[in-house]
């Protein structure tokens, strides 16, 4: 690969674990997160194990337009090779940001959805852009109303399917509209990271009974790792495999109206 790889929420676990394995293999790569101090302690962590590791941090905010917007604009063509949107969030409550979208929903699918956009004219016609999606999506109806959660129509997880069932249609449209882009889907499994932390009172016996079962973020991550190295086109990775995207995701009228409705909530 020539160029840095951007990956997104790269101080999380499954993301620091990212950075690294491909700072391991001398992948140079540019740390895109929100809090700059947290991650120039990965940065330095990580630097420790491997002194010539080329990692750059730069601050986004895929909460803020204007964060995913002013990133952007800081990226020169043809200095990267590759996308991963990896950051997620799972939302304790419901709240809207400063530009109209509940939260989980620019986490995980406005701000993804702009930053690709954005970065499309700086990328290689064969970039590889790698997205994260969920087991979860499987079970989240989607609909341009979906896009725009009310109050009463949220909960933690249900949302936070919905989010991430719409990054898919993104990436499956995405991949019609610019078919030279080496565009995949990343499911990491169940991941015992501080995600699965929904701030319940029962959150510290989970912690104990349930967390030792999921997988650890380095294995999460392989998935999206082999996505970015490989020469795939549409594609499900998950587990030690890929597979063709299952036939329940080919929903191009909807992926088509999802994407317009995208377009006018950007405006």
């Amino acid at each position: 690969m020539n160029g840095r790889i951007i990956i997104t929420g790269a101080t999380g676990s499954m993301g620091a674990a990212a950075v690294e394995a491909l700072a391991t293999r001398g992948v140079p790569v540019l740390m895109a997160c929100r809090n700059l101090a947290k991650a120039e302690a990965v940065r330095s962590d990580i630097l420790g194990r491997i002194p010539a590791a080329d990692i750059e941090l730069r601050q986004l905010d895929l909460a803020s337009m204007a964060s995913v917007r002013n990133f952007a604009e800081g990226i020169d063509a043809g200095t990267v090779a590759g996308l991963f949107n990896n950051a997620g969030v799972i939302s304790k409550g419901y709240s809207i940001t400063g530009d109209g979208f509940e939260n989980t929903f620019s986490v995980n699918y406005f701000g993804p959805w702009l930053l690709t956009q954005l970065l499309l004219p700086k990328l290689p016609e064969d970039a590889r852009i790698v997205n994260m999606v969920s087991l979860t999506c499987r079970f989240a109806p989607l609909s341009e109303q979906t896009l725009r959660p009310a109050e009463k129509d949220f909960s933690q997880l249900s949302t936070y399917a919905r989010a991430k069932r719409a990054l898919l249609s993104f990436s499956m449209e995405l991949a019609r509209r610019h078919p030279s882009l080496r565009v995949n889907l990343a499911d990491p499994g169940i991941v015992a990271s501080n995600m699965i932390d929904l701030g319940h009172w029962y959150d510290p016996l989970a912690d104990a009974l349930f967390k030792p079962l999921c997988r650890k973020p380095e294995v999460g991550v392989q998935p999206a790792l082999r996505a970015l190295s490989g020469q795939s086109r549409n594609r499900y990775f998950v587990g030690r495999g890929d597979k063709a995207i299952p036939v329940r995701y080919f929903t191009p009228d909807l992926d088509a109206r999802i994407w317009a409705a995208t377009e006018e909530a950007m405006r």
